[in-house]
């Protein structure tokens, strides 16, 4: 950064004689140009944004004239974030733009007793409702049985 401030090399310059694509220099001078030297720092956890963040972004790309790399440049996010937040936005709606815990969900550790006693209450569930069931069917049986013999 220091040789093309001081020396006014090119993108390209800096990109042979560092040996590193010249897209991503290009990018990273961008990036410098338009929101200064944090831009370019590394972030140690990762970002959270809004919803009302992702849906201004959006909402600036659509209504001014600008590339999604300036944009993305303009908010220090990645151009394939604000596309991907567009997509889903088109897709799903605001609600889809909130924020959601990544990865699976952890599954609660049952002990084998607490297993063991889910069993039994379903058991007996199972068994209750066979038993009204039952008890339907003698209703029923016993229904029929007293107007057959009423005629």
């Amino acid at each position: 950064m220091n040789e093309h401030l001081s020396d006014g090399t090119s993108g390209a310059e800096l990109a042979r004689n560092h040996q590193l694509p010249k897209r991503q220099v290009n990018r990273w001078l961008q990036q410098y140009h338009l929101n200064g030297i944090e831009t370019l720092k590394r972030y140690k956890t990762r970002r959270k944004f809004s919803a009302e963040f992702k849906w201004y972004v959006i909402n600036y790309y659509q209504t001014h004239d600008e590339s999604l790399a300036e944009v993305a440049g303009k908010y220090n996010v990645l151009a394939c974030q604000i596309s991907v937040w567009r997509k889903t936005l088109i897709r799903d709606g605001y609600s889809s733009l909130e924020p959601h815990p990544k990865g699976r969900s952890t599954k609660t550790k049952r002990s084998k007793k607490q297993i063991r006693q889910l069993e039994k209450q379903s058991e007996i569930e199972r068994l209750r409702s066979e038993i009204a069931q039952k008890n339907q069917e003698f209703y029923d049986t016993k229904l029929e049985n007293d107007i057959l013999k009423n005629q």
